[in-house]
């Protein structure tokens, strides 16, 4: 398996974790239990997750008229949305630039 694939395989199972961080924080609400801080949500959306994140924001209507949070988290969706085309675009050539010193 290739290097963009396996990246590829990280990303999906980050953005798995991360809807299901947001539907145990869901369910936390509704059951009055402990629940995820905003901060740490976000950090999961912002270290690869956001998709995850906006799926269960919208799946799950979580956080969905929350702002800040709704604020960041559409930053967050649009900052992956431009860096990660880039980084399958550029990365190869960069990573070969970086193994050859």
């Amino acid at each position: 398996m290739g290097t963009i694939a396996t990246l590829l395989i990280i990303l999906v199972l980050f953005n798995i974790v991360t809807f299901c961080l947001y539907w145990w924080d869901k369910e936390a609400a509704r059951e009055g239990h402990w629940r995820v801080s905003e901060p740490r949500l976000l950090q999961f959306a912002f270290f690869g997750g956001s998709l995850g994140a906006f799926a269960a924001q919208r799946i799950l209507r979580h956080k969905t008229r929350k702002e800040p949070f709704r604020t960041r988290l559409m930053a967050i969706l649009i900052l992956h949305a431009l860096l990660i085309p880039a980084a399958l675009f550029f990365g190869p050539s960069l990573y070969r630039m970086l193994l050859a010193g």
